[in-house]
């Protein structure tokens, strides 16, 4: 499993974060994991329809970050509950940051996040 590092203003938000970058671990996500996991979803594209997700099975609430091709903020979602069917940007984004509910207190749309994936 591919994993990364996301980072805010050089203050850790999520270390050994999954780093999904291709269909099959971007549709699984977060799905039956633990609370304290994050996760990035990486397109291959800035797109609304593909940054949307779903919150099926995933038993904890997130804070959702979206992020274009320059890991800028375009938009986020504090506290989306647990088996939300459908959640999805108003602008397009490239990457999708996935944080347990409240690890996203602080950060603001405009504003930029560092991911790092890590080496194996």
């Amino acid at each position: 499993m591919k994993t990364c590092t996301i980072r805010h203003n050089k203050i850790l938000l999520a270390e050994n974060a999954k780093y999904c970058d291709d269909a099959f671990t971007r549709g699984l996500g977060l799905m039956f994991t633990f609370p304290w996991r994050a996760a990035v979803l990486v397109n291959k594209k800035e797109s609304v329809v593909h940054a949307s997700i779903h919150m099926f099975f995933v038993f904890y609430p997130l804070d959702i970050i979206w992020l274009d091709s320059n890991q800028q903020i375009v938009e986020i979602k504090r506290h989306v509950y647990p088996f939300t069917p459908f959640v999805q940007p108003r602008r397009k984004a490239r990457y999708v940051v996935e944080l347990p509910a409240g690890d996203a207190e602080g950060i603001h749309q405009g504003q930029t996040l560092d991911i790092v994936q890590e080496t194996i």
